[in-house]
């Protein structure tokens, strides 16, 4: 074992235990409540995390300080490498692109500037987390049930009736900045391991208001007795009302757009999320969820990620500027269109 790496095993030792001592000190200390006798949750937080969402199948639920210093240590390096200043000489990409992947499309996207996709591992009640998926017990989503699997079929074989860039509805939510990368918004709201996994609340008697940094979503919880919206209306964000149990802000959500899917699987009318807000202490804020849809997973499960106080100020996530790319988006694949039509000999002039 190299110098290097003993000391980073030390070093993540060290940071746990005082994790531990700050935690048990923080957990003596009263939480800050609002006039109305409820825990104060306000405030800019960050769930960025480098915790996968799925555990690894080689990994125990709670991961070991030598874990922890790895996988932190080569986030670290890939940080270092990857933020080394580009070369201003360099060619241009090939045709095709570079084989990269993301939001440029494979012709070399965003450099790690302009990433900011978590640097630690998420650490819950203490504990190190090899995956944010808690239940069931092996830190995986659990399997899909024969009908859900068969309307995913059928979406599948639907799709190809429109080509991908033949109008705009049929580009991504993200690309027409209706909803954020990901599942900031949520429900659930869970990292997207890119970058502005960042949040506002904001906390009255009768509402809670989550300001997602990703695409400027808003969500808004009511408080109080459940009063749903009927079946047909699915709203962004769904419908989420709240009830504080204790000292924790339990939220239910129905309702949710049927677009609006989470990790590639489409809501049905049948889908129940249930979030649990609890202030930890004064710099976390755990967060838990449980999605229930009989429908379509053999069981509910969920997760539990920390959210972090986030001393920084949120800014306005101006996305696209207006989204003024689509028109160039669409124009591009009908002059493709009229390429092909016109035959292999015509191109531009």
């Amino acid at each position: 074992m190299s110098m290097r790496t003993s000391r980073a095993i030390l070093a993540a030792g060290l940071a746990l235990a005082a994790g531990g001592l700050l935690a048990s000190l923080a957990a003596q200390t009263p939480a800050r409540r609002t006039p109305d006798g409820h825990p104060d949750l306000q405030g800019n937080w960050s769930n960025a995390t480098i915790t996968p969402m799925q555990r690894p199948e080689d990994q125990a639920p709670v991961l070991t300080p030598e874990q922890v210093a790895q996988v932190e240590g080569r986030r670290a390096s890939t940080i270092e490498e990857s933020a080394q200043a580009t070369d201003p000489d360099r060619p241009a990409p090939p045709v095709g692109g570079d084989g990269s992947t993301g939001a440029a499309g494979g012709v070399g996207g965003y450099n790690y500037f302009w990433i900011d996709a978590g640097d630690r591992v998420a650490v819950y009640d203490g504990q190190p987390r090899s995956s944010l998926i808690t239940n069931p017990e092996s830190g995986r989503r659990p399997g899909l049930r024969q009908e859900a699997q068969q309307r995913m079929a059928a979406a599948r074989q639907a799709a190809p009736r429109f080509g991908q860039y033949d109008n705009p509805e049929n580009r991504p939510m993200a690309e027409r900045c209706i909803l954020s990368f990901g599942s900031n918004l949520g429900p659930p709201m869970t990292p997207n391991y890119f970058y502005n996994n960042n949040y506002t609340i904001v906390q009255t008697p009768d509402h809670v208001m989550i300001m997602t940094e990703m695409v400027h979503d808003v969500r808004v919880i009511r408080l109080g007795e459940r009063k749903p919206l009927p079946p047909h209306v699915r709203p962004y964000g769904g419908d989420s009302w709240g009830r504080w149990v204790g000292d924790t802000l339990v939220v239910e959500t129905t309702n949710i757009h049927p677009e609006q899917d989470f990790q590639g699987i489409a809501p049905t009318e049948a889908l129940r999320v249930i979030e649990r807000f609890t202030r930890a202490d004064e710099g976390t804020l755990n967060y838990e969820f449980t999605i229930i849809d009989p429908s379509t997973y053999a069981q509910p499960w969920g997760g539990q990620i920390p959210y972090t106080r986030l001393d920084a100020r949120v800014y306005e996530y101006a996305c696209h500027e207006g989204n003024y790319a689509m028109q160039n988006v669409l124009s591009g694949a009908r002059a493709e269109e009229r390429a092909a039509a016109q035959g292999p000999s015509s191109g531009p002039r």
